[in-house]
């Protein structure tokens, strides 16, 4: 029994140490690289497929190694939870010692003074009590006390910097907020991202369903998000020569909050690095892309028009792929339907250029928007239950010969192409739409106080020095009185001395009054 305790003792010292907490947060800051250079599951989990699958056994075992969710992998929490308990272990008995250090007096004053890093004597033709309320005035603004030794001789010991160790307090128990802060983020917080057409279309936050994906808390199940709404009225973007983006600007109005009831709508210009900010959510402009329109005027002459994003494979020029999908229209029978279903698939290009019939982009603004798309008729697969992007369509129907390509063309706006039934699809122009991430983070207000008082409390610890100084006065038979003035840095004696020769200075020759 004795050894157990004697080892969990051991134990609790040596996670309870200084450097135990340094060797951590070293770990701790180690464990989040593979975070920021490998692809993570709940960021991108097809990139990270292709990473394992592109880089084999390598691959395998990062994964077994959780490599690919590192900060939900056990152990980074494991790191995570010791350096938390350790900061806890060690600050907590240096606190109660800071407290004990503060209501104490300055020690008394050492019998040697000469033997001080730092000393000055001399004789001078005032008496004690005159040198001590010189003293005292010269060491206005340092802790001091005063004291009597036998033979008349009074001493003043004084200290000075106290605030160094203030300054490290709040430094590492506010790297401790720090990371309960971190933590209770991860818990309660959410961020989902969501495409609108910039085209007067809204949002609402009511719930998971709404997003494209969404990344919840660990306390978060989804049905409790904050309410707003967001309507994107116009998008507006301006481009270098080179095609980079300059700005974007999305003109949005959105509800929260009494305006949800009373159906108010507030106008907001919503930039990118500029979120609007509503009921503790905020909403941030992450992208833009194009959507293009199509016409389809089937053999009866019904029309239907539909307009869904695609997405951008070149974030240079936004040349885009996805796939627009139809059902024909005054079909009842299911199986009828499903055989004349179609997907318009292939290339939209913002700022069209032709190569023969190759068509690619030169600059993102749609100056000249053109498509160059593939036509499938058949069943797509849409009523089999399994999951489909709206970006592709499902290629095992046209492996098996239920979806077939009937069309391949190149067209711009206003163009058409015939189907060898009479179906005409007509391009009819892009729109724009916008990607806008709602990230919620309770404890954001307290990231930002802990963050800024652990540079507050850095700062202090590393400006300030702890010192300390004696002075003694000794009355002699001839009536002149011996002046020992000793001096200690107790942390760095860089500095110090040219502090204590200009003290011992103004000590010596009659405690001028001046600040030090």
């Amino acid at each position: 029994m004795g050894n157990a305790l004697a080892f969990l003792r051991n134990t609790w010292r040596g996670l309870t140490a200084m450097r135990t907490a340094l060797t951590l947060l070293f770990l701790l800051a180690l464990g989040a690289l593979p975070g920021a250079l490998l692809p993570q599951r709940s960021l991108n989990a097809p990139k990270v497929d292709e990473f394992i699958a592109d880089n084999g056994w390598w691959g395998r075992l990062l994964d077994k190694g959780q490599f690919f969710a590192v900060y939900g992998s056990s152990w980074f929490s494991a790191i995570y939870v010791l350096l938390f308990v350790s900061l806890v272990g060690c600050l907590l008995p240096r606190l109660w010692e800071y407290f004990t250090q503060m209501r104490a007096k300055p020690v008394l004053t050492p019998r040697n003074l000469s033997r001080m890093p730092h000393h000055a004597d001399a004789h001078v033709d005032r008496d004690v009590d005159e040198v001590i309320a010189a003293a005292r005035t010269r060491l206005r603004g340092w802790r001091l006390v005063e004291r009597e030794e036998p033979g008349g001789a009074r001493t003043i010991s004084a200290e000075r910097g106290f605030l160094r160790e203030t300054g490290n307090l709040v430094f590492h128990f506010a790297l401790l907020g720090l990371l309960v802060a971190f933590a209770l983020g991860k818990m309660f917080g959410y961020e989902g991202q969501v495409i609108v057409q910039a085209t007067g279309k809204q949002y609402c936050n009511s719930g998971v369903f709404n997003f494209d994906s969404f990344r919840p808390g660990l306390r978060v199940d989804g049905t409790q998000l904050t309410p707003f709404c967001v309507r994107v009225n116009d998008f507006h973007a301006s481009y270098l020569h080179n095609g980079q983006a300059e700005s974007y600007r999305a003109g949005i109005d959105y509800q929260s909050g009494a305006d949800l009831a009373t159906g108010t709508w507030r106008p907001y210009s919503l930039e990118v690095n500029h979120p609007l900010r509503t009921e503790g959510d905020r909403v941030y402009l992450l992208g833009h892309g194009y959507t293009p329109k199509f016409t389809v005027t089937f053999p009866n002459g019904a029309t239907r028009s539909a307009e869904v994003q695609w997405r951008p494979v070149d974030p240079i020029t936004l040349l885009s792929e996805g796939a627009t999908k139809f059902d024909p229209p005054q079909i009842t029978d299911s199986e009828e339907r499903r055989k004349n279903q179609i997907a318009i698939t292939g290339l939209l290009a913002p700022s069209a250029v032709f190569d023969g019939t190759l068509m690619s982009s030169n600059f993102p603004e749609a100056r000249k928007p053109a498509v160059a798309v593939d036509v499938f008729r058949g069943d797509l697969g849409t009523d089999s239950g399994r999951g489909q992007s709206i970006f592709s369509i499902d290629q095992s129907m046209v492996d098996n010969g239920r979806l077939k390509k009937v069309a391949r063309e190149n067209l711009e706006v206003g163009q058409s192409v015939t189907l060898d039934d009479g179906t005409v699809i007509r391009f009819d122009g892009v729109t724009d739409w916008v990607s806008l991430q709602v990230s919620h983070d309770p404890t954001q207000v307290y990231v930002l106080v802990f963050s800024m008082l652990i540079v507050v409390g850095l700062g202090t610890s590393l400006a300030i020095r702890r010192r300390r100084v004696w002075v003694r006065a000794v009355p002699q038979d001839d009536g002149r009185t011996f002046i020992e003035v000793g001096g200690l840095a107790r942390t760095d004696q860089a500095g110090y001395g040219g502090e204590f020769t200009g003290l011992s200075r103004d000590l010596l020759s009659g405690g001028q009054d001046k600040e030090s």
